[in-house]
């Protein structure tokens, strides 16, 4: 259990929800969604500032201990600050750089660390060799693929298998064979073919501190789309409260007023994924257990939020379809995010593997 898990249950509600009011610094609910298409298929796809703001708000280090300058927060603090910025679609990589933070202020290290507390460099853990998977095989010459926001990277953090153990390597980005692709959501994922002759060795055995903090990353990620959405939600009733067909306000509708139900169920189910898992972790589950309460909210949020923002679409009729309507955006932040850190499929089967016998999705 982190450092700050020790007050009451009221200073815990408290510290959410001033985690939750300090997002608002950055993605303001229901704020101008301008900023986010600006930087939608530029490079680096988010906005640098943004994340040193980030930074000095300590989000990054949310979740690294206090000794390592990190804040010793829990994962019900950080999954309402994903949240929150999956409502306001952030586009800058927090939690890629804060797995990266967590890890290595974990794993001892302390030359990188600060600059990586404090948003002044960006970068991300390469840790991914194959579509779909949590699993991290080091090897050493094996490209590193769907890295997200690589455009903006100064440096990556290689893990390489040395024996059993997994070690980690820095690697500057000047000079490294790195290719980008955009996504639809207008950000880019990049693949690295490794260069251990130009990389500095920064931990040892990190391994099992890499498979926690991934664990971490794909709950927080749940939490996003959560928030992605809630938000997307909101503006189709918004819309069903305003448009008018035939004299009346649609959302009088009944058949639309069914969908519009069945929306906010899953809502709800994704609500209560995301926090029973951030709960579990927070009072300290590991191994089979961590992975289970991981793994029920992540396929549960990724399945539930393309369902409930490609029916957001349908419900705003053909003005839903147009890039310059907000909708779409959701949509597209979903299609990106819900295979981010492992799909649903991929969950489900590990939450077959680990859940305790008799525990049902």
């Amino acid at each position: 259990m982190s450092e700050a898990l020790a007050g009451t249950e009221a200073e815990r509600a408290e510290s959410i929800r001033m985690i939750r009011d300090s997002a608002a610094a950055v993605a303001p609910r229901g704020g101008d969604t301008k900023r986010i298409r600006a930087l939608r298929f530029q490079d680096p796809g988010y906005d640098p500032a943004v994340l040193r703001r980030m930074g000095e708000l300590g989000w990054i280090g949310l979740r690294a201990p206090e000794a390592a300058g990190g804040a010793g927060l829990g994962m019900g603090e950080l999954c309402a600050l994903a949240e929150e910025l999956g409502a306001g679609l952030a586009p800058e990589p927090l939690i890629p750089a804060l797995l990266t933070a967590t890890v290595l202020a974990r794993a001892g290290e302390r030359e990188l660390l600060p600059r990586l507390l404090a948003g002044e460099i960006y970068a991300p853990t390469a840790w991914q060799e194959r579509p779909d998977t949590l699993e991290v095989p080091g090897s050493p010459d094996a490209p590193r693929r769907f890295i997200p926001q690589a455009a903006g990277a100064e440096l990556f953090l290689l893990p390489v298998r040395e024996g059993g153990r997994i070690a980690l390597y820095a690697l500057p980005r000047a000079g490294a064979d790195l290719a980008l692709e955009r996504t639809q959501d207008g950000g880019n994922f990049g693949t690295l073919r490794p260069a251990l002759g130009e990389a500095r060795r920064v931990a040892d055995d990190a391994g099992a501190l890499l498979a926690q903090a991934l664990d971490e990353a794909a709950l927080a990620t749940a939490a996003y789309l959560l928030g992605v959405m809630e938000r997307s939600f909101g503006l189709a009733l918004d819309y069903l409260k305003t448009r008018q067909q035939f004299g009346r306000v649609i959302g009088s509708f009944q058949a639309l007023q069914h969908r519009a139900a069945d929306l906010r169920i899953q809502l709800g189910l994704t609500r209560a994924s995301v926090e029973s898992a951030a709960a579990a972790l927070d009072a300290g589950a590991e191994g089979a257990a961590r992975r289970a309460a991981v793994s029920r909210a992540k396929a549960r949020a990724a399945e539930a939020s393309l369902l409930v923002t490609r029916q957001v679409i349908q419900l705003h009729g053909g003005i839903g379809y147009t890039d310059e309507y907000d909708a779409g955006l959701y949509l597209r932040k979903a299609m990106v995010l819900a295979n981010q850190f492992g799909s649903a499929a991929l969950h489900r089967r590990r939450f077959l593997r680990d859940a305790p016998e008799g525990d049902e999705e």
